[in-house]
């Protein structure tokens, strides 16, 4: 594959550990916007690296997860090499067997950094070089345990990732103190990508609002702060009027002491709806509920309309028993991730493609109350813990049903179009 389209900071983020001022460095942090070339130009430069100045070694390639690593690394990385790369995949041991034409040969073991206990995964080990993919989702104690397993002479740290807040661990550890952990940092911007359309970086622009812009569009490590869906507007407001709805779903936020909602969903000309909802707060009217009085009043909410589908939190086992058994409705478990949800549940309101009908009143009274949390004790986002009921349901409905995706997949398919014809993909 020939490279004709690569920045100067890409190359610098591929090279550095060839250049003379750099090449004593002991890791490199390639750290900013979204669609900035990021992850081709490090997974490029780190197996450049390796294979250029070691042997018969281990190395490591960590993601937040073993299936996100293959999507945005281990399956498009045979257009991202050279041609005389042979890349055999060990699947069943999570581990990649790369080799030259003149006898060279590293493994490539592949780890998830999911968790705390992450860790355990990679104890024992000997690498001689280490590749986080989107750093700022692992765990400190996975990160330094990988760290720790860099004993060859010589290896080194390669991370990216797109900033969180300034209080998260990497920031504070490495990104502030990278001239004390003798690393080179390069702080990168969709400008980076010079394979990117015009078109294409406005639309990404336009996608995000509120912090998720600053730290995905601008790349700036800043604090999540005031309410969350500062793109929810009157806009976002509409008339309960009759549309031609295909398809319809309820999403729900099930409790016992705290509210349940239930929200009903429909799908109108590639625009998602909040037709309707249900609320109830135990604390609120003094009148607890028992599963079977839930049900009615989610059978009453859907009434005769072609409702087939519920996502609800998989920790509501008791009412999902009982759905199961009415076998009107089929359950999906909702997709719990709290802040992949609330981007992505951003993104849909600010690309007008999930509008709320003036008749969820409960529903509109959260968008306006639904806030950051100021500080936390591990430098993490967190909401506040009230006025959530509806935007956890929202935020399930967003997530499990991937609405905010484009039906045709766009953006993946310029990425293959790119590499199909030479350049390079957009990561």
């Amino acid at each position: 594959m020939i490279y004709s389209k690569f920045s100067k900071r890409q190359l610098m983020a591929m090279l550095w550990w060839q250049q003379k001022r750099y090449k004593d460095r002991d890791a490199i942090i390639a750290d900013g916007s979204i669609r900035s070339g990021k992850t081709v130009s490090m997974t490029d430069g780190f197996v450049l690296w390796s294979m250029t100045c070691f042997n018969h070694q281990a190395f490591a390639i960590c993601g937040k997860t073993i299936e996100s690593l293959r999507r945005n690394v281990v399956l498009p990385l045979r257009d991202w090499l050279p041609g005389d790369f042979t890349i055999v995949e060990k699947r069943n041991e999570n581990r990649l067997i790369i080799s030259t034409p003149d006898g060279r040969e590293n493994s490539y073991h592949l780890f998830g950094g999911r968790d705390e206990s992450s860790y355990m995964l990679i104890q024992g080990m000997t690498l001689a070089g280490v590749m986080f993919d989107e750093v700022a989702l692992m765990p400190r104690s996975f990160v330094e345990q990988a760290c720790a397993r860099c004993s060859v002479p010589n290896s080194k740290y390669w991370f990216n990732c797109n900033p969180s807040s300034p209080e998260h661990w990497f920031y504070k550890e490495w990104v502030k103190k990278h001239k004390e952990k003798n690393a080179l940092r390069l702080h990168f911007t969709m400008d980076d990508n010079l394979a990117l359309d015009a078109s294409i970086k406005a639309r990404y622009e336009s996608m995000y609002s509120g912090v998720f812009y600053q730290r995905y569009i601008k790349g700036l490590w800043v604090l999540a702060e005031g309410v969350i869906y500062q793109a929810f507007t009157k806009e976002s407001i509409v008339p309960t009027v009759p549309r031609d709805y295909s398809k319809y779903i309820v999403s729900m936020d099930y409790g016992i002491q705290n509210p349940t909602a239930m929200l009903l969903f429909g799908l109108c000309d590639g625009v998602w709806y909040q037709v309707d909802e249900f609320y109830h707060s135990g604390r609120e009217t003094g009148q607890q509920k028992t599963d079977e009085e839930y049900y009615q009043d989610l059978c009453e909410l859907v009434g005769d309309l072609p409702v087939r589908e519920l996502i609800i939190d998989p920790s509501a086992s008791s009412f999902i028993a009982l759905v199961r058994k009415s076998n009107r409705f089929k359950v999906r478990k909702a997709n719990n991730d709290v802040l992949d949800g609330i981007q992505h549940t951003s993104t849909i309101i600010q690309e007008r493609k999930l509008l709320v009908n003036d008749c969820c009143t409960r529903t509109i009274q959260e968008y306006g109350l639904y806030s950051w949390q100021e500080k936390t004790s591990n430098g993490q986002d967190k909401p506040i813990k009230e006025n959530d009921h509806a935007m956890d349901a929202t935020r399930y409905f967003v997530n499990t049903t991937k609405a905010w995706k484009p039906k045709d997949d766009y953006v993946p398919l310029i990425e293959r179009s790119y590499m199909r014809r030479g350049g390079y993909a957009i990561r």
